[in-house]
Formats: C-alpha cells, structure tokens, sequence
C-alpha cells in the first residue's frame, strides 16, 4: 500500500515580498544590532571563495530560510560590533555562531511577520547554506558591509522527497 502525502504548492517568496524590502529590513536589523553608524549598501562585491552562513527556518504555508552569508573575517567583524566588543577581544567560533545566528534571526523573525498566514520561526543554525528548492522561490540581497561582501537570501526550503513504504498486514 502506498502512501503519499501532497500538498498545495507553496506561493513563491517573490510573490510575498521583493529584494528592496528585504533590504528595507536588513537597513533597520544593521542600524539597531551591528550599529547607528553602520550601512549595508546594496553593491555586490564579488563573493568570498570560502564563506559561514547562519540561517533560521520559517515554516507555515510558506516555507524556508533566511541566510545570512559572509567570509570569515566579516563574521568576525560583525560578532565584535554586535558584542560591541573593543579590540583586542578574544573572538571565539561560538561568539561568531551566535551573533551571525542572531541576525538571521533578527531579519528572519521581521521577514515572518511580513508573511500572509500565520507561520513560526526555527532557532538560528550555522553551517552550509541550506538548499533552495526553486529560482522563483528565492529572493537575494547581495551587499557590502566595510567593503566586504555578505549576501541575504530568503528562500523556500526544498522538500522532502516522498517515498513509499510497503507495508506487509500481520
């Protein structure tokens, strides 16, 4: 017997909202957590070869991630601002999880509230960037923050493959 669960097709984000609103948002998260003085400007520098990423999920009728991605140093960086730590701090790996995971949080919690149903936010995770299922399904802000590249990306998760089972009666 085979089961398989299907549901509606998921709205694309690009639907919901645009890359100026995600910038919109990212301008407020930069100004209230990484600093008054601090501007994230929407000019694309080319993309570090190696990169962190920090991301939280969004699930409801809509479902995915928020990411937030940059090179280590600009990781490192952004963890001093927002720790508003003073040189010569001693940065460690989980101050910089934690503050990366902070503003994905941060900008995925306003991202939420800006969706049409009701949906609930995951905790902040640090790693890989997740995958994106579908082009249409992800919006992207690639900007600079100090001259150094760091992209936003809102994207639907991608789903799970079905599968079937055979089950045998007892």
């Amino acid at each position: 017997m085979s089961d398989l669960l299907s549901s509606p097709a998921q709205q694309p984000i690009t639907e919901m909202l645009d890359a100026a609103t995600v910038q919109s948002i990212a301008d407020d998260v930069w100004t209230s957590l990484v600093g008054d003085g601090e501007v994230l400007v929407p000019l694309p520098v080319p993309a570090p070869e190696v990169t962190v990423s920090a991301w939280v999920q969004i699930t409801g009728r809509w479902c995915g991630a928020v990411v937030v991605t940059c090179d280590e140093a600009t990781a490192v960086a952004l963890t001093e601002c927002l720790l508003r730590a003073r040189p010569p701090a001693v940065i460690e790996q989980e101050d910089v999880d934690d503050a990366l995971g902070e503003l994905a949080n941060v900008l995925g919690g306003n991202v939420k509230s800006l969706l049409p149903e009701l949906s609930s936010l995951g905790l902040p995770q640090t790693g890989p960037i997740p995958p994106a299922s579908r082009p249409e399904d992800l919006c992207r802000v690639d900007a600079q923050w100090r001259g150094q590249s760091l992209t936003i990306t809102v994207q639907g998760a991608t789903p799970a493959p079905h599968t079937e089972r055979n089950e045998v009666p007892q």
